[in-house]
């Protein structure tokens, strides 16, 4: 496994472009097998999750051509559906949870999906019921093979029908939109995922000939149509790593602008920040950030402590909390983080505390913060990244700290964020890779 060695205490300045989002990337590369005809994905990000995905639509016969630095077209006219019976398959699938949106595009096109158990964080309970019971609702009938953690689902005849979900699930929603858009007749799905990747990949889907409409809501209803085309589609940024370099030039005391940012599509991401206390400036489609030695967090209007809680689209995205986390550490002030989603993705916090955080790990989705208002620097020490969010959260901790730290694990890291060593040495950070 490899490592970060950060030595921190370092102000950092200059300019940072966010790659594009992963999140939604995801869910578009799936995409490109509900057709036979080219499309051509702009802003695609180079990490390992994007990477492994590209990789296996390769292996399953998609004409995959690299046009541009983060450009790539895709033909998926002949496709290999006998590789999905293969050990190596479904090897490379559980490898990467966001295979599991895979299935939408084979049901709607081929009438066939077979998947093993997807891997993804390790970050709690992540069920795939939502998607599951959406694909049933249509007509497709799935069997799980306990024994071998196996997926086998049959999609030949699908019909559009109402349905509720259980959860607004983002990859839940994405997986059977994708499903329905060729489907018989008309869906209608109530209580779906509204966030802007998922916007995306419908404005990309109606691009292609599908008729989906409420996009941006969640009551969307989709027409199903016997077959759709190529398209070009350009990614938004990632508003995580966005969120990432804000709390990063807070922590840090340094002056950064993040560059074309999107900032309409970014909900309550920078208010949430500015509660944190933190300066933020619109320049354009720019954020600056400037340097700042202090910064407190705002109380609600009776005086009570701040909650920053975790909910669904348009509220607070859940892989932003471990950032505002280690942000709060050494603002002035205290903050109740409550992450509402997932049961085990505050157990980083540990390795906070070890620096010398003052943190008070309440329960397994909440934790007290007591900003230190830099009165006592963290401390370097030697740390292991647990997922993604963490990762990196662990990093701005490092960055800011007092002395050397070590981060194991990175290949976590790398999964969601693109050379970022190489980018934040290029604003200036005491950052290589052991």
């Amino acid at each position: 496994m490899g490592s970060f060695r950060v030595t921190g205490g370092i102000k950092l300045k200059g300019e940072i472009i966010p790659q594009g989002a992963k999140n939604e990337a995801l869910q578009i590369l799936c995409a490109v097998l509900l057709t036979p005809e080219k499309v051509t994905i702009e802003k695609i990000p180079n990490i390992v999750d994007v990477n492994k995905l590209i990789e296996l639509l390769s292996d399953m016969g998609v004409k995959v051509t690299k046009e541009g630095p983060d450009t790539y077209s895709f033909q998926a006219d002949e496709v290999n559906l006998d590789f999905m019976e293969t050990e190596e398959y479904l090897k490379k699938a559980s490898a990467l949870r966001g295979s599991v949106m895979l299935l939408g595009p084979l049901l709607a096109r081929f009438g066939t999906g077979k998947l093993s158990k997807p891997g993804g964080d390790k970050i709690g309970r992540r069920r795939m019921d939502t998607h599951f019971t959406g694909f049933q609702k249509l007509g497709a009938q799935f069997n799980y093979d306990a024994k071998n953690e196996i997926f086998h689902i049959d999609g030949k005849n699908l019909k559009g029908c109402y349905m509720l979900l259980d959860e607004a699930s983002v990859t839940g929603t994405a997986n059977i939109v994708m499903a329905a858009a060729m489907a018989e007749g008309t869906t209608t799905i109530y209580n779906a995922a509204c966030e802007p990747y998922l916007q995306q990949l419908c404005d990309m889907l109606n691009r292609m000939g599908a008729k989906i409409s409420g996009v941006g809501s969640n009551l969307l209803t989709i027409e199903g149509v016997k077959k759709l085309g190529g398209t070009r589609h350009k990614m938004l940024p990632d508003m995580i790593e966005i969120g990432s370099f804000i709390g990063l030039a807070a922590m840090t005391q340094s002056e950064i602008t993040i560059k074309d940012c999107q900032i309409h599509r970014l909900g309550i991401i920078p208010d949430t920040f500015r509660r944190m206390g933190i300066q933020l400036e619109f320049r354009g489609d720019d954020i600056f950030i400037p340097a700042q030695k202090h910064y407190e967090i705002e109380t609600f209007i009776d005086g009570s402590i701040l909650t920053v809680a975790d909910q669904i689209w348009p509220g607070f995205t859940p892989d932003l909390l471990s950032i505002i986390l280690v942000t709060a550490t050494q603002a002035k002030g205290t903050v109740l983080v409550h992450q509402k989603m997932f049961e085990s993705r505050l157990f980083f916090v540990d390795k906070l505390i070890d620096m010398g955080a003052q943190i008070i790990l309440c329960d397994p989705h909440r934790a007290t913060v007591i900003g230190l208002d830099r009165k006592t620097e963290l401390r370097g020490i030697r740390m292991t990244s647990p997922d993604i969010r963490a990762g990196v959260a662990l990093l701005i901790a490092a960055l800011s700290a007092n002395g050397t730290s070590i981060i194991d694990n990175i290949e976590q890291i790398d999964r969601g964020y693109q050379n970022i060593d190489e980018r934040l040495r290029a604003l200036g950070a005491d950052i290589e890779r052991i």
